[in-house]
């Protein structure tokens, strides 16, 4: 089967190559999936590097999540040959077939494809844990979400959208500007450059927003602690700007707002019951049709050099997804 492998880890990505593999060896509570999609994250790209906090043992082959259908399963795992499956695990999901924990799988919603369904799963968790489980989001709340044209942010303003909040969607890069107003509110959309918080003010009759939902870090997290409205909360997804932000505490202090790390998939990890409530959750919302992912561009697994740099580059609007079979 042909699978993307990281060889050994580099900037420029030459450690990648796309290799002929054995299928793999399903162990006990695994189950075995011909993957139809598998969906890029941007802990993938960061594990070429070897600048994610996890760091599997060189090789690996790449991929967090996938979605395809179950070819092998133990009786006892919930899934029978067939079944049409989403999830993954840290590793594995960019590949023809792939071997993975029967609990990290769930159905794909009845309504979704099979790239719909790879696209779902990290970035609406994240989104989820961050806004709602941790963030507390009510509806009729503001949300600030930065770095608003990649999976999670796209995930994080349909959620907010879906759950009664006013979203106000934010991007760095100008041209992308009326693809995300395309896909949120063309009224709330702004540029994250500079000083912003201005526009969120006049957006919120100058209340501000209860919730920011930061990717970016950097400069733009400074400017973020300007536009969160007292008592209110600011989640740290990631830093894709590349600077880790650090705050004078009497900031929070003054402002009496918190600020929540997020790592979703730990936090599903460590409190279990809680993960399996967020994403039954996700779900329901998914089978009633009031969310959905969106996807910037599919490409074959042959072109998964594409599909990198175009995440480097910040190229794109949505998720990119490949499929294994083409």
């Amino acid at each position: 089967m042909k699978a993307l492998r990281v060889e050994k880890l580099s900037e420029d990505m030459s450690g990648l190559a796309l290799l002929d593999l054995p299928v793999p060896q399903r162990a006990s509570g695994e189950v075995l999936v011909k993957v139809h999609a598998a969906s890029l994250n941007f802990p993938d790209l960061l594990m070429t590097k070897g600048k994610y906090q996890f760091k599997p043992e060189l090789p690996f082959t790449s991929g967090l999540e996938c979605a395809g259908e179950v070819i092998e399963a133990d009786p006892e795992s919930g899934f029978a040959i067939g079944d049409r499956v989403m999830g993954g695990n840290k590793t594995g999901a960019f590949a023809e077939i792939a071997s993975l924990p029967a609990k990290g799988l769930s159905p794909v919603p009845t309504n979704f494809s099979f790239a719909q369904g790879a696209a779902m799963g990290a970035a609406y968790s994240t989104a989820y844990t961050g806004l709602v489980e941790l963030g507390g989001l009510q509806k009729g709340q503001s949300v600030l979400v930065t770095g608003a044209s990649g999976g999670v942010g796209l995930a994080a303003i349909d959620l907010a959208n879906a759950l009664g909040a006013t979203t106000i969607a934010a991007t760095g890069i100008e041209a992308k500007r009326d693809a995300i107003s395309a896909l949120a509110s063309p009224d709330h959309t702004i540029m994250s450059k500079g000083r912003f918080r201005e526009p969120i003010s006049d957006l919120t009759d100058g209340r501000l927003c209860d919730i920011v939902f930061d990717n970016v870090g950097g400069d733009v997290f400074d400017e973020c602690t300007r536009c969160v409205t007292f008592a209110g909360k600011l989640v740290v997804c990631g830093f894709t700007s590349g600077r880790i932000a650090q705050i004078a505490t009497n900031i929070p202090l003054i402002k009496g707002f918190s600020i929540v790390g997020l790592r979703a998939g730990e936090y599903a990890r460590r409190f279990p019951e809680r993960g399996r409530a967020i994403n039954a959750a996700i779900r329901e919302l998914a089978e009633a049709g009031r969310i959905s992912p969106a996807i910037g561009r599919e490409l074959p697994l042959s072109s998964w050099r594409e599909g990198f740099e175009a995440m480097a580059k910040r190229e794109l609007v949505g998720k990119i997804v490949f499929d294994p079979a083409r």
